[in-house]
């Protein structure tokens, strides 16, 4: 009886250790957002082209896909991760010239933001 008291006990664990993996978790992150230029070769080993919807973050994966939005007045854009970064702190996001331009001017610099994944 103690065996198998036992081995459902770990049968229960297993089964709740792999609902929390596997339920959608829609987490937002909320902080601010600026935008990078310069050149070269992001962290992904991806050419840095301005002109492309693509952002950095600290810690999601390369190939993340994540909605930004502007929380002053509600634009959003969708964004691929494919660079590491910003290191400001208070700052979770660094966008292209162009996707930053969807959501606030560029003269704005740094916006107040809520970053969700997709």
């Amino acid at each position: 009886m103690a065996k198998t008291l036992a081995a459902t006990g770990l049968t229960l664990a297993s089964l709740a250790a792999t609902a929390v993996f596997l339920s959608p978790v829609a987490s937002a992150e909320t902080c601010k957002a600026s935008y990078y230029s310069g050149g070269g070769t992001t962290a992904s080993g991806e050419r840095f082209d301005p002109n492309k919807l693509t952002a950095a973050h600290k810690t999601l994966p390369f190939g993340t896909r994540v909605k930004v939005k502007n929380r002053s007045n509600g634009k959003t854009v969708t964004v691929r991760i494919n660079d590491r970064g910003p290191f400001i702190t208070g700052r979770c996001v660094d966008l292209t010239p162009r996707a930053f331009k969807t959501i606030a001017p560029l003269s704005q610099g740094v916006v107040g933001v809520t970053v969700t994944k997709v």
